[in-house]
């Protein structure tokens, strides 16, 4: 299962990004899937994750609940994470990732990067003015 992400970019504090998870030739619907990012000199963190197809479980870290929303298209085969009300502490490389079982029932598991095993290359998001 190959990831790719899009739709990083320049914004300035308080604006609005969207940013997508593709899969070429699987089913994303198969996966649970979750959204990382990753600032200069800081760990990785969870930003949030969605779970397989069925109950629309969905699960973020306490910095973005309320700004950020992650989403299925299944028609297109997309993941998406809705960032509204960016922040300069927002600024990092975002991940998505795949988990090939359902979500943990552990809210910290799930947002850990050791329970997913598939990973795309990132996209960059700077909030700047």
């Amino acid at each position: 299962l190959q990831l790719v992400e899009s739709g990083g970019g320049l914004v300035q504090p308080g604006g609005s990004l969207r940013l997508s998870c593709a899969a070429s030739g699987y089913s994303l619907d198969n996966y649970a899937i979750g959204w990382f990012r990753q600032a200069p000199g800081k760990e990785r963190e969870g930003v949030s994750c969605i779970s397989r197809q069925g109950d629309g479980v969905t699960y973020y870290v306490d910095s973005v609940k309320g700004r950020f929303t992650i989403s299925r298209d299944n028609a297109k085969n997309l993941v998406y994470l809705q960032m509204n009300s960016l922040k300069p502490e927002d600024t990092a490389v975002y991940y998505c990732a795949a988990h090939r079982y359902e979500l943990p029932e552990s809210v910290m598991r799930a947002l850990s990067s050791y329970e997913y095993d598939f990973w795309g290359q990132g996209t960059q998001v700077t909030v700047s003015s």
